[in-house]
């Protein structure tokens, strides 16, 4: 056996800070002979426990035959490398179906070449002039220990990687690595041996397929010990360039949907588990939200210049502009409500209702539109498009879904209450349809209202005085409405400020 100086250790790859910190192995020279040894910290394969073997050998045996390339030739060797399993350490499994058992030869002698070797730059370096060869008979020899992790196939894994040393055509290697477990299996071992053709070949094919969630996550425990330049690759597939790429992702998803999908409704039900499914709801939200400021203007610009058109050309021209902007508005307004659905499911609809209550000029807009008979043969939908979307903000205000600030919940109604009535007010025939709607945003502007003080409720209350009807029966919204609140208007203070008569 050859001995070294103590302390001597594996030599790193060059570019390589902890090529070795979770399958390290170094040159251990504590052994009494002095005899060089490489222990293994980690066992690749950790996620399967090991039935320690108890066979004891007498004596080396070869692993495998001659090979024509002279791989484990006795004849021509100038190395004779002791192969054995390292069991220095038990392994426990809480599952004993999943115990495997290491084979019984757990000790082999190879036949190997110091030129080849060389290599790899592990072996290189253990056949540098420090050490000497020993002289058994008529040949001299280098002997040398290498311990390999006690899991399963980890003898074969080192033999391949050993054979592939004497591959002189870099095609041989690659055609070895033919799936990810061979490749994640050979990687750490060519890593320890620093034999670069193969750590390569590895990484290649590793880069170029498809891996499943756990090998996904072997390839992660190995990139450490990779270089920059190595593992850039396998980074860029797993690792976001930038903090916000998730959200990029779900904001390009959701305009895809709603407006460059042929499936439409397909494609948005997907994106909405998507987003129920999302990890993050504030990364949800703040894309939500980016997604119905971006509907939300495209409707309020078409309804702008609807309202206010450009008269100075032809008049046929005029009105097709005219017409596209209705047709702009309704399917934005549609891509609109989608949106506010999906927000208030997620309840991240706060931002919305703010900026919803805040639309003086939009809502006027649509006054002006809707008193306007040209959409009805061009959108007749469109009014109640508009009004679902602030039904759904408003019933969630109203349930307390969304919990809006006093401020909010007036001018959500102050805005809306006019539109409400406009579109009540010029609904046709053809579209009775609608009563059920505009009656449900009554009832819920009626309960917003009694959420508010009692000066701002009776300016409001006023103006909700076109939902009665001639029949005073049909209207029993409007008439709690208004007892409610002269029932409070009624009630005097009395002794103590803070107790109500």
């Amino acid at each position: 056996m050859i001995g070294g100086p103590t302390g001597t250790k594996k030599r790193h790859r060059a570019g390589s800070h902890s090529r070795l910190s979770s399958t390290a192995a170094l040159i251990d020279t504590s052994r009494p002979d002095g005899t060089l040894t490489e222990v293994s910290h980690k066992p690749l394969l950790s996620s399967s426990s090991i039935r320690r073997s108890t066979s004891r050998h007498h004596s080396p045996v070869p692993l495998a035959p001659t090979l024509s390339n002279g791989f484990n030739d006795p004849t021509t060797a100038d190395v004779i490398l002791r192969l054995y399993l390292d069991q220095s350490s038990p392994f426990d499994s809480d599952d004993s179906e999943t115990q495997l058992a290491v084979d019984s030869s757990s000790e082999f002698q190879i036949y190997l070449h110091s030129s080849v070797l060389r290599r790899s730059k592990y072996f290189s370096a253990l056949l540098s002039d420090r050490w000497k060869k020993e002289s058994t008979g008529e040949i001299d020899y280098y002997r040398f220990n290498l311990a390999a992790p006690s899991s399963a196939g980890s003898i074969n894994n080192h033999l391949t990687v050993l054979q592939l040393l004497y591959s002189n055509d870099s095609n041989e290697i690659n055609t070895a690595i033919d799936t990810v477990s061979t490749a994640l299996e050979l990687l750490p071992i060519a890593l320890e041996l620093l034999f670069e053709d193969c750590v390569t070949a590895c990484v290649k094919f590793l880069e170029a397929v498809p891996w499943t969630e756990d090998e996904e996550r072997t390839v992660l425990s190995l990139i450490p010990l990779l270089s920059d330049e190595e593992s850039s690759e396998l980074l860029a597939r797993v690792s976001p360039p930038k903090s916000d790429l998730s959200e990029e992702m779900l904001h390009g998803l959701i305009l895809t949907a709603i407006h460059n999908h042929p499936n439409m409704a397909f494609a948005k039900a997907f994106v909405a588990k998507l987003l129920r499914d999302f990890s993050s709801r504030g990364s949800a939200r703040r894309v939500l939200d980016k997604s119905f400021e971006t509907s939300l203007n495209m409707v309020k610009e078409s309804l702008d210049e609807y309202s206010s058109p450009d008269l100075r050309g032809d008049h046929n021209e005029t009105e097709a502009i005219q017409r596209l902007n209705l047709h702009t508005a309704m399917t934005n307004g549609r891509h609109l409500l989608w949106l506010i659905e999906r927000m208030i499911e997620l309840r991240a609809a706060d931002t919305a209702v703010k900026v919803w209550s805040e639309q003086a000029l939009f809502t006027a807009n649509l006054q002006r539109a809707f008193r306007d008979d040209a959409w009805r043969n061009i959108v007749p939908g469109l009014p109640s498009v508009v009004m679902r979307c602030t039904c759904k903000l408003a019933n969630a205000v109203a349930a307390g879904v969304i919990l809006a600030s006093r401020q909010v919940r007036m001018k959500l109604v102050k805005d809306w209450l006019p539109v409400l009535i406009v579109c009540k007010d010029n609904m046709t025939p053809m579209l009775t349809n609608h009563k059920s709607l505009y009656l449900e945003l009554e009832e819920t502007f009626l309960k917003i209202i009694s959420t508010l003080p009692m000066s701002e409720a009776q300016e409001l209350l006023q103006q909700c005085l076109s939902f009665s009807t001639r029949n005073v029966e049909d209207c029993p919204h409007l008439v709690a409405a208004f007892t409610t609140w002269f029932r409070r208007a009624n009630r005097q203070l009395q002794g103590d400020p803070c107790q109500l008569s």
